[in-house]
């Protein structure tokens, strides 16, 4: 996004919202920089001749007198049968850019006699927007456009009507690989003239997650074929880079991309702002700041006191529910109407509370709403002031996606990027650049991970029996794995081909969004009323005995949570403290797959398994971080086999380095903490989706080893684009470790939130000594990671069904040494 830099630092008198967040005395040491986007004019263009007069008319009556350029554009490459992506800024009007040639395909398709001419397909990635696109159409006012959603919250009674009745159904890529692709019989006339499918808010399907639902959209693309129908896809996206190929990969189809943006945008004040340095101590007696969730609730509450409508992004769910429930706090002492105003929003709710707080957030009843990335993606949400961002989101494009929400009536806006403190947003609020100055990520996401794609071809023969001439589906990996999975029993070759040879749902094997399993249900103790529910993979970590549980802003303990049923018993209580769970992971190589000398250092990518297991939690204080105590568990542990890369050096090198025998653990340790604290600048992941360890001396490599591996099953590219990327990220991370003025580490350079071995031994002095002897021969490793290709499974990964899925290790669940016999 365009900008022009006006401030360093608070120096400068501010006005608007930012001025609410300053009145308090010693605020301005705390904005490092502040930016000024500009207001950008429209670039209107006409209606197309071929849009549906009826449409048209709609579209004008609700305010659009004549589109935006990229809004023509993208409809005029769908009309015509090419499949496009639109990738352009919040609040652009994507929807109407796919909804042009969507919905006058579907107008003109009801004077057929079934009513359904035409269909579409819009898929999202969450229900809430799914929702949000029903009611913009059902606002148009048009009768002969029968829309209706269909996910997992439509009643029994109310889905075969909208298989035979809908000719616009809304869903999401979990109930169409769960539900429609396995059903395709009772869809076959709807099917047979699907026209176009949308995918909405695209850009969401990265990683693993990304690389199911391309094996999802290669299935559906396969089940229209056998219907005679071959759809347009129209891609939604925020901006990224390379649009175009992003597309194909996700859809298998050649896709047109339009990227510029034709639509008008107000100013915008982005400010990035470091918490203060607070009285409490952290471990080893050094200096903590104040958490983000605790400065953004202080924050949220300024804002909603000064009449800002503002939403706060935070990472974690329990983060959201503690920053909505510490401004309801603050509020209630200065206001007692206000606390009311203000509530969380996160995945887990029930659908009946998801929905009524949707309402009070779009008719502005609410004035303050912290929120995990569910309400990133494009839910309207006219009407706000400010947004905050309580840490690093993960990506440029999400960071901007984010901040987006703001002045989405065209208003001015602010946006503020809290840094948590770490070694990442350290580093990028006293770097503005690296914030401001730079280009959108390319998505990572791989339809060929065999992890991904051996589950998917199972379902993809049970909907119909593969030939060779999936081949083109599925890629070049397909016949290598159909082998693997006749050999488990799950498939059977025949003569016309490979059959699922089972009675159970083949599509149950595929778990999309990588929870593990059934989601725990959260019951509350002695009313047995259901709460809400959590991921099964998070489960071990988030609702284990004596866990904080908070659900819409009330706080609870767990009493009891039983792996078996798949429930965890809470009681209500009023601690002061909050509780992170501590986990022991150990690795093991599988396989080297590439390697790169640097001089007597050698940097390594490959398979490896991961075991991981929640031992104990801490206790700590909520407004502080301060640590109050820490409790063993008694947890399963959880096996994963994934992708990493690691390097090593020689016992030479350490003596050079001047590192002595006992250093060196902590050395490596707070070498492979920075680390990962650095990776999300050159891989599209954030901290949590990667995990680490280190030791003084690793069985497989007889050397010192520092590994940073991929938090899923098989792999999400992130470690390879660490491999990539290795010159350039270590040699970062270095100079992130020298910038921090702290003298023996702290948590905002080797320290870490999530460290399973209590941030215990840290040397930061020698990990930079440790760094420049490992850079001192590097090379470019670029070549060798342009050479790697997918390995393919002989069958399916570890865990789950036939060994299918897994809990796996949720968002590298440790970054730690491992432990030395």
């Amino acid at each position: 996004m365009p900008a022009a830099r006006v401030a360093a630092r608070g120096a400068q008198r501010q006005d608007g919202p930012l001025a609410a967040l300053l009145h308090a005395p010693g605020r301005e040491e705390s904005l490092t920089h502040v930016e000024h986007v500009p207001a950008r004019s429209a670039q209107e263009a006409e209606w197309p001749v071929w849009a549906a007069p009826e449409l048209v008319a709609a579209f004008r009556g609700a305010g659009v007198a004549r589109p935006w350029s990229h809004q023509v554009e993208t409809a005029e490459h769908a009309h015509a049968g090419r499949s496009v992506i639109v990738s352009t800024g919040t609040a652009s009007g994507k929807s109407l850019a796919y909804l042009l040639p969507a919905a006058t395909a579907v107008l003109e398709g009801a004077s057929a006699p079934s009513g359904r001419g035409a269909t579409v397909l819009y898929l999202s990635p969450t229900k809430a927007l799914a929702n949000d696109q029903l009611r913009a159409l059902t606002a148009l006012g048009l009768p002969r456009l029968r829309a209706a959603t269909y996910d997992g919250d439509t009643p029994g009674e109310e889905r075969a009507q909208i298989r035979d009745w809908a000719a616009y159904v809304l869903t999401n890529p979990d109930m169409l690989h769960r539900t429609l692709l396995p059903g395709h019989a009772r869809w076959a006339s709807f099917l047979r003239t699907l026209r176009y499918v949308v995918v909405d808010e695209c850009h969401g399907y990265r990683g693993v997650f990304g690389s199911h639902v391309a094996s999802v959209l290669r299935r559906l693309r396969r089940v229209c074929a056998r219907y005679g129908a071959e759809p347009t896809f129209v891609l939604a996206s925020a901006t990224i880079a390379e649009p175009a190929s992003f597309a194909r990969r996700l859809t298998g189809v050649e896709t047109e991309a339009v990227a510029r943006d034709g639509s008008p945008r107000g100013s915008m004040t982005f400010a990035l702002w470091q918490p203060p340095l607070s009285e409490v101590r952290g471990e080893g007696g050094v200096p903590v700041r104040r958490t983000a969730t605790a400065e953004t609730a202080d924050l949220l509450t300024d804002l909603v006191v000064s009449g800002t409508r503002t939403l706060a992004f935070v990472r974690s769910r329990k983060g959201a529910e503690s920053v909505s429930m510490q401004a309801r706090r603050s509020l209630d002492e200065v206001d007692p109407s206000l606390p009311g105003r203000v509530a969380a929003y996160r995945a887990g709710y029930l659908p009946e509370d998801r929905r009524a707080l949707e309402s009070a957030l779009m008719s502005g009843r609410l004035l303050g709403v912290a929120s995990t990335n569910a309400l990133e993606l494009g839910v309207d949400v006219s009407g706000l002031d400010a947004v905050l961002i309580a840490g690093w989101p993960g990506t440029h494009a999400s960071l901007w996606q984010q901040a987006g929400r703001a002045g989405r009536a065209g208003q001015e806006a602010l946006a503020v990027l809290v840094a948590r403190d770490d070694p990442l947003d350290t580093y990028l609020v006293s770097h503005p650049e690296a914030v401001l100055g730079r280009p959108v990520e390319a998505t990572v996401l791989d339809p060929e991970n065999p992890y991904v794609l051996a589950p998917h071809l199972c379902a993809a023969a049970a909907e119909l029996p593969l030939t060779d001439a999936d081949v083109a589906v599925f890629g070049a990996a397909m016949p290598g794995l159909l082998e693997g999975l006749v050999e488990r029993g799950l498939l059977r070759r025949r003569a016309t081909g490979w059959f699922w040879t089972r009675h159970e749902s083949a599509a149950a094997l595929a778990d999309l969004r990588g929870t593990g399993g059934a989601p725990v249900r959260v019951v509350e103790a002695g009313t047995g009323r259901l709460l809400g529910t959590v991921d099964a993979a998070a489960a071990h970590g988030a609702v284990h005995r004596g866990a904080v549980y908070l659900h819409m802003g009330q706080a609870h303990l767990v009493r009891e949570l039983d792996l078996e049923d798949g429930v965890a018993v809470v009681e209500a209580a009023d601690p002061d403290w909050t509780t992170s769970a501590r986990d022991r992971t150990d690795i093991r190589v599988v396989a080297e797959e590439a390697s790169c000398p640097w001089g007597e250092a050698t940097l390594s990518f490959g398979t490896v398994d991961v075991t991981s297991q929640v031992v104990s939690f801490l206790r700590r204080r909520v407004l502080t971080g301060e640590i109050l105590g820490e409790e063993p568990l008694d947890l399963p542990a959880r096996q994963l086999r994934t992708k990493a890369v690691w390097w090593t050096v020689t016992d030479e090198q350490l003596v050079r380095a001047g590192i002595e025998p006992a250093d060196v653990p902590g050395a490596a340790h707070a070498a492979e903490h920075a680390a990962i604290g650095l990776l999300p600048l050159f891989a599209t992941c954030d901290r949590w989706d990667v995990g680490g360890v280190s030791t003084a001396l690793h069985e497989d490599t007889g050397r010192t080893t520092v590994f940073v591996h991929d938090g899923h099953p098989g792999g999400a590219g992130f470690a390879e684009r660490g491999f990539a990327s290795a010159q350039r990220w270590l040699g970062a991370t270095r100079d992130a470790l020298r910038a921090c003025r702290c003298p023996a580490g702290c948590p905002a350079c080797v320290q870490s939130p999530k460290c399973g071995n209590g941030n215990e031994p840290l040397d930061k002095a020698a990990a930079i000594r440790l760094l420049d002897v490992l850079l001192a021969a590097s090379t470019d490793s670029s070549e060798q990671a342009a050479a790697l290709r997918p390995v393919l499974a002989p069958g399916l990964g570890a865990g789950g069904e036939a060994g299918v899925t897994g809990a796996g290790v949720r968002g590298g669940a440790g970054e730690r040494p491992a432990r030395i016999a």
